[in-house]
């Protein structure tokens, strides 16, 4: 599902709603989303999941190409953990 799928999805379930009031309340969950996952700060949301950064250490790697050694340095990258509802209920 995509962002325009989801606004499609929630405007038909709240059709008191106009289709750019919901764009925008989605928008703005995302970006807020995103403002705090740049801070490194934890997101949860009970019977749902949470979402959090990960730090991936520093690594050594190979230029495919060349086969020379190069080091990939550590990056921080979103995780998303599924409530114990969620898994109970996608299996």
């Amino acid at each position: 599902m995509n962002k325009s799928h989801l606004i499609s999805k929630i405007n038909s379930r709240m059709p008191d709603l106009n289709k750019e009031d919901v764009e925008e309340g989605v928008n703005e969950i995302l970006n807020f989303f995103s403002s705090e996952l740049s801070k490194n700060n934890r997101i949860e949301i009970r019977g749902f999941g949470s979402f959090s950064t990960r730090k991936r250490s520093p690594r050594m790697s190979r230029n495919p190409k060349t086969g020379e050694s190069i080091i990939i340095n550590s990056k921080y990258y979103s995780y998303f953990r599924p409530s114990r509802g969620l898994k109970s209920n996608s299996n």
